[in-house]
């Protein structure tokens, strides 16, 4: 057994194994490390772990040291300067002509190398353009030539998805990807569609073929015979792989009727062998009915026993409160349900509105009946005592005697019929004070005028005779 740890040098790289000796490492960690020609900057993508020999590479290295922040500093440097890399040799590219896309500079950590990464359609000649650059730059230059992949890696972008790619990522190696896997995953055919920026097949076709293939094990064809539980027998005409079901066509003479089945409940045959017999037919059709019957069944007892854990969880809730209840259950609840009475008497003082002259609170008319009585009762009596015994509303009635009552004078006594406000209005001659809305007591009736009186839209007004002739 050897301890091992994985260390990275980009952000979607491979991970390379290297002996971390005496170094306590952690995923994150920055070290210095020895690749190819000299040291590079890695971090630690793989913590310590151990494997046996035989699983490992011949050579395994080890780590130099832990980094420092002069070494991040340094790292820092080597960005800007690769930059400035990138932009001379683009410009020397151009003045050569050469048939080549310029993708990333990149220096190693001691600057003893610079790399360019380019692309192109066939093999290009640039041994003058190495020339060119190692005059500039006084250092060595390696050119590497990569694919149409690797450079969506390199530069990064959003896919047709709306997220960032997946080989930009976290992809770090490349899988061989075939039409055949979106003909299994049912996509259009169209290059449009199933091309990614690169433009290759979407790297992403391979993530779910693995599932496309395990549904696809039960799923038909299209033009395979599918039979219902009706003994009808018809055509497939698509399938839905996610779904799991299947469109079916059934032709009666010229009428053709097309129905959505899962694939459950209905019996296939493959088209090879021809639509099924009538025999085929009917034992089709036992078998579905023997499936349903068995499905329905299921749904009954798991909707039974559902039921009875529910019951089971009230009586057991049921208890909880019983047992704990007592006194303080008693009290709780007096206090809501007096609680409830305190917001219903407030909502009714707010709506019967303020206390009347002689300072007495009036009850709403949504209030308590027994208090409504006592204030008609009240008021009806009051009625009395002030009018003389003259009273045209019926000379002493009570007023919860259910009649509705009036006089010529336009006082009147409340009856248990609510009369509609617009004719309260029109018949009172008044607007509809908010004040007297709550008020129960009936007015007093006033007394027949004397002398030259004229009645005038049911009251009456002191003036002149008009009936009497001058003379």
């Amino acid at each position: 057994m050897k301890t091992i740890v994985g260390v990275r040098f980009r952000h979607t790289g491979k991970s390379y194994y290297y002996d971390p000796g005496e170094w306590q490492l952690a995923v994150g960690t920055g070290v210095i490390v020895r690749a190819g020609d000299g040291l590079e900057y890695g971090t630690v993508s793989i913590p310590p772990l151990e494997r046996e020999e035989d699983q490992l590479p011949a050579i395994i290295k080890n780590i130099e040291r832990i980094a420092t922040e002069e070494d991040r500093i340094t790292v820092k440097e080597n960005k800007e300067k690769e930059d400035e890399a990138y932009r001379i040799c683009k410009q020397k590219i151009a003045e050569l002509s050469l048939p080549m896309k310029l993708i990333q500079a990149e220096y190693t950590f001691d600057r003893k190398k610079l790399l360019f990464y380019f692309t192109a359609e066939g093999r290009v000649d640039f041994r003058e353009l190495v020339r060119v650059l190692a005059s500039v730059f006084r250092t060595r230059i390696e050119l590497r030539q990569v694919g149409v992949r690797d450079e969506a890696k390199l530069l990064g972008g959003i896919g047709i998805c709306g997220r960032p790619l997946c080989c930009s990522s976290y992809l770090t190696d490349f899988v061989p990807v075939s039409i055949k896997m979106a003909k299994e995953q049912n996509l259009s055919l169209n290059p449009v569609k199933i091309s990614g920026v690169c433009g290759r097949l979407m790297c992403c076709l391979v993530h779910e073929e693995e599932t496309y293939e395990y549904l696809n094990r039960t799923m038909p064809r299209s033009g395979d015979f599918a039979t219902n539980v009706e003994g009808q027998t018809g055509t497939i005409r698509s399938v839905n792989i996610l779904k799991q079901s299947v469109l079916v066509i059934f032709e009666d003479g010229d009428t053709r009727e097309m129905k959505e089945y899962p694939v459950a409940e209905v019996g296939l045959t493959n088209r090879r062998q021809g639509p099924p017999s009538p025999e085929a037919v009917q034992k089709i059709q036992e078998e579905l009915e023997e499936k349903l019957r068995e499905k329905l069944e299921a749904e009954i007892a798991e909707s039974l026993e559902e039921a009875a854990l529910s019951a089971e969880e009230d009586r057991d809730f049921a208890g909880e409160r019983s047992s704990s209840g007592g006194r303080n259950g008693d009290r709780s609840r007096r206090a809501h349900r007096n609680r409830s009475r305190g917001k219903s008497k407030g909502a009714d003082t707010k709506n019967g509105g303020p206390k009347n002259d002689t300072g007495e609170r009036q009850n709403s008319r949504s209030g308590n009946p027994q208090a409504d009585g006592k204030s008609k009762a009240s008021g009806a009596k009051d009625g009395q005592n002030r009018n003389s015994g003259k009273n045209d509303s019926g000379k002493g009635k009570n007023a919860n005697s259910g009649k509705r009552q009036g006089n010529r004078s336009g006082g009147r006594s409340q009856s248990k019929e609510r009369q509609p406000e617009g004719a309260k209005q029109a018949k009172d001659g008044r607007a509809d004070n908010p004040k007297n809305r709550g008020n129960r007591r009936s007015e007093p009736a006033q007394k027949k005028p004397k002398g030259n009186a004229v009645r005038r839209n049911g009251g009456y007004s002191r003036g002149y005779r008009t009936d009497r002739q001058d003379g």
